[in-house]
């Protein structure tokens, strides 16, 4: 392979995956020897003190991971994954795989594409990045390697959603070595540049528009993506992304030359031809959840007037057993103003929307985790990455148009075991839309007036 990047543009020779020029390795040199010097003299000074040398850490083994076989359960150790990551997964504590990953793995490890629907909350983003790690593992790079060449790339719709599945990854990939950096929107695109450029690098998640932006600058070359994994597609279809999306699918090597990973909630016609498109005698995996709506979220809908919802909302933050909650609604400037009155009314309350610079947007996110903020107030597209553990109510100020985000909406409670509280208000401008969630949830849904104690 020559200095000249395959995509068309000057790439840096990274060796060892490293971009040093051979100046810079010399100063580096110079720099070391020179520094040894000063410490023998400071040494010859001073004086040594005589220190037990440090025993060295024993190497992790296997071994120290003992899962028993349970029938019916498919361990992390029954798929041959490579060490490396199997320290990983044991220190994140996975001994048995969900049902997706217990169906999806056998082929996905084996190399097979594959299409998944399967709800958030499901663990196909451990999947698909176990999937990834330990196929870069098994065929490492021979020879040198580019600045800016991925060798895997996952896709998902928003900014929220990338940086989970890279904190997920970060966690993985911990022992493996394997280099991950996040491309979204609404930062300094010089930093992800400058992480990028870093090291060589394995793996990249991104939104699409930030994705087409380092294309188009010729920062970042696709063509020797092994692994592509597009997670969501449901949701990059409903937000427009899909001329993007075939864009970068496009930049990346002939479906028949690298593996292809689709993820989707719902298998709506315009998905399955998209799958068709971008896939090689793919296999199809399809997991129902037990209950499409958790059974350890308590659902409530009330029927109230547009003038009650707020003051029903501020009573049900006031109760006692609200200690934190995140109220949905479908539209930015609902949001906004929404979270103005709160904040008005003396409630520590955050925002979470497309048009809030991300900067703030992860800020916020991690004052709620922490407890400083105690409402969050968020639309859909926010929403969808948001994975906090112990959050005790939700609610959705406006029923959601599209069905499907009720479930993801009351599934941001009730996590981890814990026991959650749903409140939807049902209000004559948005009744309508019970039918079409009933459907979906293959129930009828019990609406009562709020306690008079909400309506004070």
């Amino acid at each position: 392979m020559t200095g000249q990047n395959s995509g068309g543009g000057e790439s840096v020779q990274a060796p060892a995956g490293q971009n040093k020029s051979p100046r810079k390795e010399q100063a580096q040199r110079d720099q070391t020897e020179h520094h040894g010097s000063v410490q023998q003299a400071s040494g010859a000074k001073k004086g040594r003190r005589n220190r037990k040398p440090k025993a060295a850490p024993t190497p992790w083994s296997i071994e120290d991971f003992a899962v028993e076989p349970e029938e019916g359960k498919v361990r992390f150790h029954d798929l041959g994954l490579r060490d490396e990551l199997m320290q990983g997964i044991a220190e994140l504590g996975f001994q048995y795989c969900s049902p997706i990953q217990g169906q999806v793995l056998p082929h996905t490890l084996k190399g097979n594409d594959a299409i998944g629907k399967a709800q958030t909350g499901t663990g196909k983003t451990a999947a698909f990045l176990i999937t990834i790690f330990n196929d870069l593992l098994i065929n490492p790079i021979e020879g040198e390697r580019f600045i800016g060449e991925p060798r895997a790339l996952v896709i998902a719709p928003t900014r929220e959603l990338v940086m989970q599945i890279a904190a997920d990854a970060a966690d993985l990939s911990k022992h493996t070595g394997l280099q991950v950096v996040t491309l979204i929107g609404g930062m300094d695109y010089q930093k992800q540049l400058n992480r990028l450029q870093n090291n060589v690098v394995d793996l990249v998640v991104a939104t699409p528009g930030r994705l087409i932006d380092f294309m188009t600058r010729r920062d970042l070359y696709l063509d020797h993506i092994e692994v592509l994994v597009l997670d969501e597609a449901d949701r990059m279809l409903d937000m427009g992304f899909i001329p993007q999306v075939k864009r970068i699918v496009r930049a990346t090597p002939r479906k028949e030359d690298r593996q292809t990973l689709l993820f989707s909630a719902t298998f709506t016609q315009d998905i399955i031809n998209l799958s068709q498109q971008w896939t090689y005698h793919p296999v199809t995996v399809e997991i129902e959840p037990e209950s499409v709506a958790t059974d350890t979220v308590d659902q409530k809908i009330y029927l109230v007037s547009s003038q009650e919802r707020y003051k029903v909302l501020n009573n049900v933050i006031k109760s006692d057993d609200c200690s934190s909650v995140i109220v949905f609604a479908n539209r930015r400037d609902q949001v906004r103003r929404l979270h103005e009155r709160l904040r008005k009314s003396g409630v520590k309350a955050g925002i979470l929307s497309g048009e809030i610079p991300q900067g703030k947007r992860t800020r916020t996110l991690e004052q709620f985790k922490t407890g400083e903020i105690k409402v969050l107030v968020a639309t859909d597209v926010a929403g969808r990455g948001i994975h906090v553990d112990g959050i005790s109510h939700v609610v959705n100020y406006n029923l959601p148009e599209d069905p499907e985000d009720y479930v993801h909406r009351i599934g941001r409670t009730g996590r981890a075991g814990a026991s959650g509280t749903s409140i939807s208000f049902a209000s004559e401008d948005d009744a309508f839309l019970l039918p079409d969630l009933e459907t979906l949830l293959g129930t009828k849904l019990e609406c009562t007036y709020p306690p008079k104690d909400l309506l004070v």
